[in-house]
């Protein structure tokens, strides 16, 4: 819960909230501060993916401030967007989403005690481990792989079509935030979560569920992952110094990473266990999106998929046969892909 609260020293602060709607569609939403920035300092990023990608909706709004109010030491706290509304969350996770303005209205509730953490059984854990601790330029928090919400939603727009099954139900949602002081030059993100048991039932949300994030910092490529399963054997995080690379050189991790043909494949191994991970997107379903820089945001600066293929295998080195065995192969449709910055081969604003 600490991660998830403000961190008022750092020089930007993004939270992100992804809702699978009841039809299948999605909805992300971006709030995010580069307080000191002299252009575009403040956004509000709302984008609306119907199921069959027909007409995605985008708004990107440039407000004046966003105030950060931590209330409490136990990690409660307000985000305050003037003319649009504002997100509360509850000690208990429990979070509540109310905004308003001309081109959507939302309404949102995120049940806390339907939180599942990064790691099962521990409410504070978080991708980075330790790592969260040290000065680096940046950090990457997720607060639920899956929580329960009931949500309203409404876009007044006379030139958009709002699929009336998702004007408000029942949804997923997986919430995380970054913070630092600059975000990456380059830099990948995967997100899936799939209910072990079809349609929502009641919490706690069995699910399971893949999340990575990583890219060039500090002259090393780096990244952060982790797949969940009911299955605890086939369970694993990986984390830098096993996730990374220095001077393009490592001897645990292989990269490929080409935004023409929106494929990744990632694989890192540890002393005992190994992880593959293939990621397909297909070109047309990418939308841009702005990202934080100590100048402001830039826009189209990362580009994002709401429908890739993602594939994991899970590893493990069995000494008496004297080779890797497969545990597990996980496969997951309709997942989240982006690419930023040098990653990003269409990058800049249009």
């Amino acid at each position: 819960m600490q991660q998830f609260a403000p961190h008022p020293r750092s020089a930007f602060e993004g939270y992100y909230s992804k809702f699978t709607l009841p039809s299948g569609s999605y909805l992300a939403l971006i709030i995010c501060s580069v307080p000191k920035a002299p252009s575009r300092p403040h956004m509000v990023s709302f984008t609306y993916v119907p199921r069959d990608r027909t007409c995605v909706y985008q708004r990107e709004i440039w407000v004046d401030d966003i105030e950060r109010l931590a209330q409490g030491a136990q990690g409660a706290f307000e985000l305050r967007i003037p003319r649009i509304g504002t997100v509360s969350c509850a000690v208990d996770s429990t979070t509540k989403y109310s905004l308003s303005c001309e081109h959507f209205s939302f309404e949102a509730t995120v049940y806390g005690n339907t939180r599942i953490p990064w790691n099962a059984g521990s409410a504070d854990s978080t991708p980075e481990g330790p790592l969260v601790n040290l000065p680096l330029p940046l950090h990457w928090h997720v607060h639920t792989l899956g929580s329960l919400s009931n949500f309203r939603l409404d876009i007044p727009e006379t030139s958009y079509t709002l699929t009336p099954v998702d004007r408000g139900g029942s949804a997923l949602v997986h919430q995380e935030k970054n913070w630092a002081s600059s975000f990456p030059s380059a830099h990948i993100w995967i997100q899936a979560s799939e209910p072990i048991h079809g349609p929502l039932p009641s919490a706690p949300i069995p699910i399971r569920a893949f999340c990575l994030a990583g890219g060039h910092i500090l002259g090393t490529t780096a990244f952060l992952l982790s797949h969940r399963s009911p299955d605890l054997e086939q369970s694993l995080t990986f984390a830098p110094p096993f996730a990374m690379r220095f001077l393009n050189l490592s001897p645990l991790m292989k990269t490929h990473i080409d935004w023409s043909s929106r494929s990744v494949r990632i694989e890192v191994r540890g002393w005992r266990r190994k992880i593959k991970v293939r990621a397909q997107g297909e070109k047309d379903d990418f939308f841009g999106l702005s990202a934080p820089f100590s100048e402001g945001h830039k826009k189209n600066w990362c580009a994002e998929s709401f429908n890739a293929v993602v594939e994991v295998e899970v590893w493990e080195w069995r000494w008496i046969r004297w080779r890797w065995e497969r545990l597990s192969i996980e496969k997951f449709e309709r997942a989240s892909l982006e690419f930023g910055g040098e990653w990003y081969g269409d990058r800049g604003e249009r």
